[in-house]
């Protein structure tokens, strides 16, 4: 008998594409329901299917999220004592979106200041650059060793090419 199911998904599991990689085996199951971060870090699931069904689609998640980069801490899973009309086609609930811009975009500033500050010695004199040979003439030279090269490599490929021949005929 199918039922209702809250999962909740703790450990690093938010930036990451976990949600898309749970929607994606939701769907694959056949399974209706809906994934969305919450504000505490963890990923939140609602979804229906007998409990065999769920068993299976929670190891999934294990180990296809940790296969994707998740580090995952727990998965607990409740049958719920009501049942909710859930979306037929599993999907990821795009509202919390505003939430995760903000937390990216706070992440983003804090990674770019440290960058700031690690390239603060950074050299920034170009007169290093100034003994680089912009002479040319001696490419064509460079060019005539690479065709010389690819011939011998022809040969000594077809060569090899009638040894295997041989090989197999024995």
């Amino acid at each position: 008998m199918q039922k209702c199911h809250r999962i909740i998904v703790t450990g690093k599991v938010q930036d990451i594409g976990f949600r898309s990689i749970v929607e994606h085996i939701g769907r694959s199951f056949g399974m209706p329901g809906l994934v969305f971060n919450a504000k505490d870090g963890s990923v939140k699931i609602l979804c229906c299917g007998e409990d065999s069904v769920i068993d299976n689609f929670t190891q999934t998640i294990k180990v296809r999220g940790e296969e994707s980069g998740a580090v995952i801490e727990s998965i607990k899973e409740q049958a719920l004592p009501f049942c909710i009309d859930l979306p037929d086609e599993f999907s990821k609930v795009s509202s919390d979106d505003e939430i995760d811009i903000g937390r990216k975009l706070d992440k983003g500033n804090f990674l770019l200041t440290d960058i700031k500050a690690d390239t603060s010695g950074i050299r920034t004199d170009t007169s290093v650059l100034q003994g680089i040979r912009t002479d040319t003439s001696i490419l064509p030279g460079i060019n005539d060793g690479i065709n010389n090269l690819n011939i011998r490599f022809d040969a000594f490929s077809s060569r090899l090419e009638r040894i295997l021949e041989k090989l197999v005929e024995r």
